[in-house]
């Protein structure tokens, strides 16, 4: 497998959970060290974070409130930077992802893969960025305009990969 990076979107607002949910501690860990933990673990080079200084290699995001896309393409920028051309981009809101949840969409061929009805998380090879995605763009057209496989949403992993927005999101993922 060729060398990719990861991203960690950390810019959101936090809104609904009411906290920082990148500080967030998930059975003694902060959330987003769970997730580069994981990122590490499915092999990616150099692990970012993209929207909050948190201790970890990151990028700021360079336009604040206007949605996740402004802080892939900042991260795609900073990986490319380091001689990288393919990333798995995690929402820090999915601190129980799992490998096995990973590994499909890093198994996917160029351009990369999301999984049905989720944006994230997303392999993608930065090749297939269109050239006029923009900051204000919604995820989803990011996923639809950069042609990523869809794969089917596994049933069991489905609470992981949506991750937690909420404090009771969050009550049922730390659940047994």
């Amino acid at each position: 497998m060729t060398p990719f990076g990861a991203l960690i979107l950390t810019g959101g607002g936090s809104r609904r959970m009411g906290r920082d949910k990148a500080a967030l501690d998930w059975d003694g860990a902060r959330a987003v060290d769970r997730v580069a933990d994981v990122a590490r673990a499915v092999g990616a080079r150099d692990v970012l974070t993209v929207g909050a200084e948190l201790g970890l290699p990151w990028v700021p995001d360079p336009e604040p409130g206007a949605g996740p896309v402004g802080g892939v393409l900042a991260g795609v920028a900073a990986l490319r930077a380091l001689g990288l051309d393919r990333a798995l981009i995690l929402a820090v809101d999915a601190p129980t992802l799992t490998v096995e949840d990973l590994a499909p969409l890093l198994a996917a061929q160029a351009p990369g893969a999301a999984y049905e009805g989720l944006p994230l998380p997303m392999a993608l090879t930065f090749a297939a960025l269109p050239e006029d995605a923009v900051a204000g763009w919604p995820l989803r057209r990011l996923v639809e305009r950069t042609g990523l496989l869809t794969l089917a949403l596994p049933a069991e992993a489905e609470a992981r990969l949506r991750g937690a927005n909420t404090p009771e999101e969050r009550a049922r993922l730390l659940r047994p």
